[in-house]
């Protein structure tokens, strides 16, 4: 694994353990040139994924592009780092074993809308205004009376 301090093609791994349930390995690593500490992570990928954008151009599956997105909707939101590596992963897992290999982006957008809704109701209506395109303040509304009348119908949750 390549340094990214000093771009040594050599380093040692320090310490391995499971991460996000058992779905990666987390490597603590070493440069022995420069001394720079980092860490790594292993995953599975079952297949190459391309994702074919609204324009129709095609780009491959980016997993941290999708984290960042979750970041991004659950800033500064009492939600654990667990819970987004889980949801991720759910998302990414149920891509892979979709059995495509060209997959809309959209449908990941209305994948990422379910996994907030349940993570976060402000987080939700975050990436909704952007994922949806809203343009006024009564798209806002609409979304909300949405959750509202959900709770209503589901105060346990």
């Amino acid at each position: 694994m390549r340094c990214p301090y000093c771009g040594s093609e050599d380093s040692q791994v320090k310490d391995s353990r499971p991460a996000e349930d058992g779905n990666a390995i987390r490597r603590r690593r070493i440069c022995p040139d420069c001394g720079g500490r980092f860490t790594t992570f292993e995953r599975v990928q079952l297949r190459e994924l391309m994702i074919i954008k609204k324009t129709g151009r095609k780009v491959p599956f980016d997993r941290d592009k999708l984290l960042r997105s979750f970041e991004i909707a659950l800033r500064k939101r009492p939600v654990d780092r667990d819970r987004i590596e889980r949801a991720v992963s759910g998302i990414v897992r149920r891509l892979e074993s979709s059995g495509e290999t060209e997959i809309h982006s959209e449908e990941i957008g209305l994948q990422v809308l379910e996994a907030l809704k349940s993570l976060d109701d402000v987080a939700f209506v975050r990436y909704a205004s952007v994922y949806r395109d809203f343009s006024h303040a009564e798209d806002f509304e609409k979304v909300i009376a949405e959750i509202s009348a959900k709770i209503a119908r589901d105060p346990g949750e």
